[in-house]
């Protein structure tokens, strides 16, 4: 990795994980109007099952970064927050609804790129790898996130579909007009995009395509709390 211009680092601490806060704050409150604080609130007590994976750029500065949060004691945000308006469903029943074994799931929940560093693209792809390289090595079976209907579009665009959990639809959340609770099997989500977008899949599974960017050796997921750097909730 030495002398190579961008790295994807994956369960970040210190200064590479401050810059993945940076770059998720600034994303959330350009895009949806979500503050800090707002961003404490909502994931602070996920902290010890939360992870992170991060695209550095030369000098250090996230051009793209995932928040994602592990099966733990507080559960999947995803799945609790189905029975908040506008769904009003249990999220562990629609789970089970269809077929998802929560232990063996992961909630996606922030997916935060740059676009204005004019590479985004290119973060986007990285952090799409990051997610398979990291469920396969992890043993993830499924993947639930809610998703903003443009940022389901990109995912779609790439060959990564998602279905919809069962009981909910499309509505406002956290600033998105247009948001739905969804879930996707990971093996059958890149089996699929493997047979319909083969140039895709070499590109975000198989990460042929990414050069000059320096790749961790390892995905295995090591548990620690990331909490907000808010004070109120430290």
């Amino acid at each position: 990795m030495n002398g190579t211009p961008l790295r994807f680092v994956f369960d970040p601490v210190g200064d590479e994980l401050d810059a993945a806060l940076d770059c998720e704050a600034e994303v959330f409150l350009r895009t949806y109007g979500n503050t800090v604080d707002q961003l404490a609130h909502e994931y602070d007590r996920y902290a010890d099952s939360t992870g992170f994976m991060a695209l550095l750029d030369e000098g250090g500065r996230a051009l793209g970064t995932t928040r994602f949060i592990a099966p733990g004691p507080a559960g999947l945000k995803t799945l609790n927050d189905t029975g908040r308006r506008p769904w009003n469903v249990d999220g562990l029943r629609s789970a089970r609804a269809a077929g998802i074994d929560p232990s063996r799931t992961w909630d996606i929940a922030t997916i935060a790129v740059r676009s204005s560093s004019g590479r985004g693209r290119l973060a986007a792809a990285a952090l799409y790898h990051g997610l398979a390289a990291a469920t396969t090595a992890n043993d993830v079976h499924s993947i639930v996130m809610i998703m903003d209907a443009r940022a389901r579009r990109l995912l779609s665009a790439s060959g990564l579909q998602t279905r919809t959990l069962p009981g909910t639809a499309e509505g406002e959340y956290l600033g998105s007009r247009s948001s739905t609770p969804l879930w996707g099997d990971v093996r059958e989500m890149f089996d699929l995009q493997r047979q319909t977008d083969p140039d895709a899949y070499r590109l975000i599974v198989q990460g042929i395509g990414l050069d000059g960017i320096g790749m961790p050796t390892d995905w295995t997921w090591h548990r620690r709390s990331v909490r907000s750097r808010n004070p109120a909730f430290a």
